[in-house]
């Protein structure tokens, strides 16, 4: 969908790789432009072979040069680079592209119709954006990990960084339209991706149910307030969720447990008092994980298992998407696009590995 263009993709570490990445499954040309020492992302954290695994997930299929951008010979040949591209997207501070010369405005004069992205945490100004900051305190700062707590209402550390991988969909999303909208108008386009703002939008129900209600918490039956929309454990401290808020699928379970009587209870709630919440428990807890992810593939209830990493790729979902792979260099890959048809997959670049390859083609 996307043979023919060519992206500059300026961005370490995750949101502007993983960016990149479901890019360059829809057919994307990526040349990703790393210092000399590299995307820090190859030497962070755990290591396969020496590099770092975050490298590893976020980079097949994509080409990397090294330049020096501090030096002149650095950004001459990157703005080469972009004179021939489609789109330019960058995660540095705000302001940095502007030292080194790169610009949107400088950008602009060597490709009048470049379509030009910045992520950043807080935006390219306002009274948050010099400052340096991660994914938990985008999470904590835009209300989403107040949606996170436990039973005594302490907010639960994730395990996965939602607000990166948020921002880098909301990168795709105004570059894919800025490429729409120069295919209509012939223009080139800047847009601001601010992972927290990112966050925020996520939140219209519950900024709308706070205003009317006082409650921060959102829908009501959304929440876990409700028996029939809601997680249990299981016999083998495992756990399952219910998410049968229409009657039909709370009648499904409801009837498959001859428990006829317990229908009305559908919108119920989630407290010690209610009788049938308690029989709900005890039902969940008298089966071990594995008999009720048999009993959720058979009875149509909107049921399914909270699963672990590990098991992803045994799961007959999953496996028959083939979306975990083996990939030929060694690792396990996962794919973006999950319909998309693909053929050799590159693996992840060696720091400047197309130099040559990337240096001559714009001599030519």
């Amino acid at each position: 969908m996307l043979n023919g263009v060519k992206v500059i993709d300026f961005t370490n570490y995750l949101p502007g790789p993983f960016a990149t990445l479901r890019l360059a499954e829809l057919g994307a040309e990526i040349i990703k432009v790393e210092p000399p020492s590299g995307d820090p992302a190859r030497n962070t954290g755990i290591s396969k072979l020496g590099t770092g695994i975050v490298f590893l997930a976020n980079n097949r299929q994509k080409k990397s040069i090294t330049l020096n951008l501090k030096e002149k010979v650095g950004v001459e040949t990157a703005l080469k680079l972009i004179a021939n591209a489609d789109v330019v997207i960058e995660s540095f501070r705000p302001g940095v592209m502007e030292k080194l010369g790169l610009s949107y405005e400088d950008v602009r004069k060597v490709k009048p119709d470049i379509v030009y992205c910045s992520i950043s945490g807080y935006g390219q100004d306002g009274i948050l954006s010099k400052l340096g900051n991660h994914d938990i305190n985008y999470m904590a700062l835009s209300g989403v990990l107040a949606q996170l707590k436990d039973s005594q209402g302490k907010p639960v550390h994730p395990t996965i960084t939602i607000a990166d991988y948020l921002g880098g969909f909301a990168a795709n999303e105004r570059i894919l339209a800025g490429l729409v909208s120069r295919f209509l108008s012939g223009q080139g386009s800047y847009h601001s991706i601010s992972i927290t703002d990112q966050l925020v939008s996520l939140l219209g129900n519950h900024v709308i149910v706070e205003k009317e209600t006082g409650e921060g918490n959102g829908i009501n039956v959304l929440n876990g307030n409700i028996i029939s929309y809601a997680i249990y454990e299981t016999m083998d401290r495992r756990y399952m969720c219910l998410g049968a808020l229409e009657p039909k699928f709370w009648q499904n379970f409801c009837l498959a447990h001859g428990h006829e009587d317990w229908i009305e209870a559908h919108f119920s709630k989630t407290d010690a008092a209610n009788l049938v919440f308690k029989e709900v428990t005890a039902l969940f807890k008298g089966k071990t994980f594995y008999e009720w992810i048999e009993f959720a593939e058979k009875v149509d209830c909107c049921m399914a298992p909270v699963l672990e990493v590990g098991e992803l790729n045994e799961n007959p979902y999953f496996k028959e998407k083939k979306l975990i792979f083996a990939s030929s260099w060694g690792d396990y890959q996962v794919k973006m696009h999950s319909d998309v048809v693909h053929g050799t997959i590159a693996p992840p670049p060696k720091k400047g590995e197309h130099n040559d390859e990337i240096l001559n083609g714009i001599l030519i």
